[in-house]
């Protein structure tokens, strides 16, 4: 059917005002491959660290390039960006910060460029040897859990990306069967829930995930009811993922190396075991050896789920999930081509994991099978000092 002139323009007309919108809604789309900033907090103590370091990755091809120290510091063990991408915040995994027997929370503004750290500010944790750093899902607080001290805390974030003074301190109390591990609380990681009503920290000398309501306008958090979900006597919970959709959670036990799958009521802030498998191979079933279980991660497909296993065995796991069910089932475990990997992330696409791996201060690159979650090395191997954690922050 022929237009006519008049019908032409009368489109034009009504259409123009669509494609502004559809160009106007998204403005900052990014390019698939795009290169990330990756910030690695690694342990300065008895190592050649100097504090974090950062690199440009190519989720093109997996390959990862060296940009040196982003910021002098002590011990910045784990690190979190906000989501503006323009701050990250590390916990210096410290026992004393000034007068106080306490580790430290420090604040840095990214350079993208170069990708450098400047320093905001810094705050003690009121609790010693901070292990752990997340921030809630609106990126007004960060969370801190205090291994050492058996605690966790939360700090406001000011408009200028600094912490300001505690907005909530709780210390954990109790022990466990493990004498010489568990003779205390130790807090190992803390994260709010996927709709941030909650936060739940895993706590490693209590065998318990604490639960809290968490007030996502004062910072606050308030035991729930029920308070807290338990796990295996002696088995040490280390960290926790949540499945993409929510519905289940996964804690990673450091002392049996075991995962146990929960399902979880976002309306209670509850947890409720479905399951607990071994995170080593049936090859393994006589293993007697020393466990320390250390990473864990669902892939965002939903598909996969992986855990890294230190102490020797250094191997990352890789787990299928039942969508359905939520319950795991093991694939296999890969060698991480290194010494001790205390920490692994997923490429923000998907397509890659990186290993690192502590005492042989290096990071492996492996592609993912995005049909069967299985890892295979990309030949890309880069030298990092006593890495501890990696993360990922999106190049503008």
């Amino acid at each position: 059917m022929k237009l006519s002139r008049r019908r032409f323009a009368i489109l034009v007309i009504f259409a123009a005002p669509l494609l502004l919108f559809a160009t106007a809604a998204s403005p900052h789309k990014r390019t698939p491959n795009k290169p990330y900033l990756v910030f690695v907090g690694t342990y300065t103590n008895k190592t050649t660290s100097k504090g974090i370091y950062a690199y440009r990755f190519d989720p093109g091809t997996g390959k990862l390039s060296p940009l040196g120290v982003a910021a002098e510091s002590e011990d910045p063990s784990f690190l979190a960006v906000h989501p503006s991408g323009k701050y990250l915040y590390a916990v210096n995994e410290i026992d004393h910060f000034g007068a106080q027997k306490s580790g430290a929370v420090s604040a840095f503004s990214i350079d993208h460029k170069t990708g450098k750290l400047a320093l905001l500010n810094q705050a003690a944790t009121q609790g010693a040897g901070p292990c752990h750093i997340s921030l809630d899902k609106s990126g007004k607080f960060v969370l801190v859990a205090n291994y050492d001290g058996g605690s966790v805390a939360v700090f406001p974030i000011r408009e200028d990306g600094s912490v300001g003074p505690a907005s909530a301190f709780v210390q954990h109390s109790g022990s466990s069967v493990n004498k010489e591990r568990q003779e205390g609380p130790h807090a190992h990681w803390i994260e709010t829930s996927p709709d941030n009503r909650f936060a739940l920290a895993a706590d490693l000398g209590l065998d318990k995930i604490l639960i809290y309501r968490f007030n996502a306008v004062k910072g606050s958090v308030t035991p729930n009811d029920p308070p807290y979900a338990k796990l295996n006597p002696g088995s040490g919970p280390r960290h926790l993922a949540f499945h993409p959709n929510g519905k289940f959670a996964y804690v990673l036990t450091e002392m049996e190396n075991s995962v146990t799958s929960f399902s979880y009521s976002a309306a209670k802030g509850s947890l409720s075991p479905l399951q607990t498998l071994s995170t080593l191979s049936s090859l393994r079933k006589d293993y007697s050896g020393p466990k320390e279980a250390a990473e864990i991660a669902v892939h965002p497909n939903g598909k996969f789920l992986y855990t890294s296993n230190r102490a020797g065995i250094d191997t990352v796991s890789a787990f299928s999930i039942d969508h359905v069910k939520g319950t795991l089932k093991l694939i296999d475990e890969f060698p991480t081509m290194g010494k001790t990997p205390r920490n692994f992330a997923i490429d923000p696409t998907g397509k890659f994991l990186l290993a690192a791996n502590q005492e042989s201060n290096n990071i492996v690159t492996f592609r993912i099978d995005s049909s069967t979650g299985r890892l295979m090395p990309t030949g890309d191997i880069v030298e990092a000092p006593a890495p501890v954690c990696i993360t990922f922050v999106a190049a503008p």
